[in-house]
């Protein structure tokens, strides 16, 4: 009876540290859930943060270079224009010879 009653103490003994070993495991699984949201709750956030730097950072660089492109195009609007007025200058200025020129042309008659 004796040996039966130590075998019965064995297997308590055992289930007893089964419970126990289920229980700690448990534990950790419950704690390496609740890193794992926490990690993920951080990243998101990071990305969030990153996400937002990067759209500012883009709109900057947006204003600056529209505000280029507009001086820029106010600046070849400028310098065009003067170039049309002195092509006119130029034209008026040598017309008068050029209808000359052609006059003699046509009105000449070559064998």
């Amino acid at each position: 009876m004796e040996s039966s009653r130590g075998g019965q103490n064995g297997i308590q003994l055992l289930l007893a540290a089964e419970q126990e070993a289920q229980r700690i495991v448990n534990v950790a699984r419950t704690a390496k859930q609740a890193r794992l949201k926490q990690a993920k709750e951080e990243a998101e956030k990071e990305i969030a943060e990153f996400r937002a730097y990067m759209e500012a950072e883009f709109q900057r660089k947006l204003e600056q270079t529209s505000g280029d492109s507009g001086a820029n195009v106010k600046r070849l609007e400028i310098e065009t224009n003067e170039k049309i007025e002195h092509l006119k200058t130029e034209a008026s200025r040598v017309s008068a010879d050029v209808v000359q020129m052609l006059l003699r042309h046509v009105t000449t008659v070559k064998n």
